[in-house]
């Protein structure tokens, strides 16, 4: 038992340090990278544009729910003024970065697994480094640089959007005084809510995007064997892995900035 104990605390070690590796070198590289910046707007477009539709659809509905239960919780202790407070901080604060961050990877961050994946099956990152191509520096760093412009504004429509959601819940469904519901978000959302907001967006941006090239890049390292089954095996992963270092980074962020 403690040689099996060893044998997985070593590779989990090793896992950690060339997934860091990994990063370091996406970032290290791009800078003498041609082009970069035509690159980073093509994945800015993949991760922001494209999946704009499910951020709003997933932030409106959100809103909608999250001001509905807050107000038959707030009416029982006649508070119901506070439903601006309740759904404006539980969104900026928590459910806004979290939410639009697995919305990303479910859309982008899977897309880009299995893009990255079919192109080490198909032996055209091989192809790139052949040529004297940095291939951490053409595919992986304009989706890392990407990342980290593109989930903060993604998050922010996602709270904007949730926002707007409660105030329809109150306002227009439940009867609630619109100035009261904005006046309440006025006064309940401060600027270290707004940098904690932003400060989990950049961070879940880096590690998902970041893990997700990591694992379509390493796909045929998969025990799942080469071709298809190592592509989806490894977005399998990627998408599972990214949603858990989501929250697990989330409690790790509140608990600094609480």
């Amino acid at each position: 038992m403690v040689r099996s104990v060893g044998r997985h605390t070593l590779t989990l070690v090793h896992t950690l340090g060339d997934f860091a590796l990994f990063t370091i070198r996406a970032f290290h590289e791009a800078a003498g990278s041609r082009k970069l910046a035509r690159r980073v707007v093509c994945s800015m477009f993949e991760q922001g544009v494209r999946c704009l539709p499910v951020i709003v659809i997933v932030g409106v509905f959100t809103g909608l729910v999250l001001g509905l239960q807050g107000y038959h919780v707030l009416n029982k202790f006649g508070s119901e003024s506070l439903l601006g407070t309740l759904v404006s901080l539980s969104i900026v604060r928590e459910l806004g970065p979290v939410l639009a961050a697995l919305m990303l990877v479910g859309q982008a961050g899977s897309a880009l697994a299995a893009e990255l994946g079919m192109q080490r099956q198909t032996e055209q990152i091989a192809a790139l480094e052949t040529m004297g191509v940095s291939s951490h520096a053409y595919l992986v760093a304009p989706r890392l640089i990407a990342a980290l412009i593109v989930y903060p504004l993604q998050t922010a429509v996602f709270c904007c959007i949730g926002m707007w959601g409660g105030s329809v819940s109150g306002t227009m469904l439940l009867g609630l005084e619109s100035g009261v519901y904005w006046s309440a978000v006025e006064r309940a959302v401060e600027a270290h809510d707004v940098r904690e907001c932003m400060t989990k967006a950049v961070t879940f941006g880096l590690l998902t995007v970041a893990l997700c090239a990591y694992q379509g890049f390493h796909a045929h390292r998969s025990s799942a064997g080469s071709g298809a089954r190592a592509v989806s095996a490894s977005t399998t992963r990627a998408v599972v892995m990214s949603s858990i270092v989501v929250l697990a980074a989330d409690y790790v962020i509140t608990s600094f900035l609480v």
